[in-house]
């Protein structure tokens, strides 16, 4: 990166060290504090983003909040509001106290931001924090789950005068700094471009994402958790499945980089990444492959929603400005489902002959089995046949009072012989398999 390409990091940090304040302030008894940032500079870039005047009832919550203007901002809207920085800053609580403010000041680590430990937000500003971060992506995705509405995304962007001569805007770059190539400052870790920057707010599982302003030294976007609403003139698809990607099964754990893999039928239209609008628990998100199969339905992956509560969420399916789809359920942070499960029938899966398998016939058996959980599928069930672990290819979804049929395969280089079979380690039953 050229020198002068960031002369104004050193300009400001100068600054910065000479009179102690990044932010300026106009108090209610008339004095002004005069930081590097003046107040209207900070009211220009609040105003890029779409935010009302009155935030009576909203939860906003101002990460990397430093001096505390974009708090103070905030509750003089009229929201409650949270602030959170790395380090306990004086002038913040001065400032608070002059303004008699009720803000929460919480000294923690962005990475330790989640619902668990401040909750969720209506509104989280995320202002010039970005690009001091070792981890960017991980800590956007900690501000996707802190967010229920909008989250207002402000840093430093690399530019073409970064770089003269060199193609920094037609695809997602982002510049890593090892030491203090940014401005002499050893806190500045990296730079996206634009392209970079909205590509990583899409990524962290953000359902909308709007570049709202580029500034002297960076840009400003606004990142939404849901669809645009619709009139839903369109047919709805039909939604068939929903599964994790790429094991298998209905169970996700927020704790992991968790991914939906969707099968559903939109007839007679050619689809791409932004036609199709999946939903999880209220929360959409961009999809990062779509394709369709060669029986003609069509298939999507995306993120598992950051922020989800524990419990059954409700997978749904726009395709453009059509309807909703039907929901599919998913579990998502329940307990495994490991209890034993009683079998009340078992069959050959090809000549359904009870309490046989043929393996001259197929290799399928199929098996009717009660006590499962509802979350019980396909990759957290145990069948297991003479205490060896078979491959469950189908788990029946739950119905009140009835059991489950699970198919499971059966290796070809099984004896001839009895087995004991067991499902999670319960009261086995004696198949016989011959060939």
């Amino acid at each position: 990166m050229a020198e002068e390409g960031f002369s104004w990091v050193r300009g400001w940090k100068k600054k910065l060290d000479e009179g102690g304040w990044w932010h300026s302030f106009e108090l209610p008894d008339g004095r002004r504090i005069e930081g590097v940032n003046s107040v209207e500079s900070l009211r220009l870039r609040l105003s890029h983003f779409p935010l009302p005047e009155d935030l009576r009832g909203a939860r906003v919550l101002d990460i990397g909040a430093w001096d505390g203007w974009f708090t103070f901002e905030m509750e003089r809207r009229g929201a409650e509001v949270v602030a959170v920085d790395c380090w306990d800053n004086p002038r913040f609580r001065q400032i608070r106290a002059a303004l008699n403010s009720r803000a929460d000041y919480r000294i923690l680590d962005v990475y330790d931001l989640t619902p668990a430990t401040v909750g969720r937000f209506d509104i989280v500003l995320f202002m010039g924090v970005l690009y001091h971060l070792k981890h960017p992506l991980l800590a956007l995705e900690r501000v996707c789950a802190l967010t229920t509405n909008l989250a207002c995304v402000d840093s430093f962007i690399l530019k073409p005068e970064h770089h003269p001569g060199e193609i920094l805007t037609e695809r997602p770059l982002m510049e890593f700094f090892e030491v203090d190539e940014l401005g002499g400052q050893t806190d500045n870790w990296c730079a996206p471009n634009l392209a970079c920057l909205m590509a990583m707010c899409r990524t962290a599982g953000f359902a909308r994402v709007e570049h709202r302003a580029t500034l002297s030294y960076g840009a400003e976007i606004a990142c939404y958790r849901t669809w645009l609403p619709v009139a839903g003139t369109q047919p709805a698809p039909e939604l068939l499945a929903a599964s994790r990607d790429p094991s298998g099964g209905i169970n996700f754990q927020t704790r992991f980089d968790e991914y939906v893999a969707i099968q559903f039928r939109a007839t007679g239209q050619r689809l791409a990444l932004d036609d199709v609008r999946p939903t999880v628990g209220g929360y959409g998100v961009r999809p990062i492959f779509v394709a369709q199969t060669p029986d003609g339905t069509w298939r999507a992956n995306f993120k598992l929603p950051p922020g989800l509560s524990a419990g059954w969420q409700d997978v749904t399916l726009r395709i453009g400005d059509s309807a909703e789809s039907g929901a599919v359920r998913v579990a998502v942070d329940l307990p495994p489902a490991t209890a034993p499960a009683a079998i009340e029938g078992v069959s050959d899966g090809t000549t359904w002959e009870p309490g046989l398998l043929r393996l001259s016939r197929g290799n399928v058996l199929a098996i009717w089995a009660a006590g499962l959980a509802d979350n019980a599928d396909q990759v957290n069930t145990s069948v297991s046949l003479g205490g060896e672990r078979l491959r469950v290819d189908f788990l029946e979804p739950p119905r009140a009072g009835a059991a489950r049929q699970i198919n499971v395969f059966v290796p070809p280089e099984v004896p001839e012989g009895m087995f004991e079979l067991c499902i999670n380690g319960g009261a086995a039953v004696c198949l016989r398999v011959e060939r």
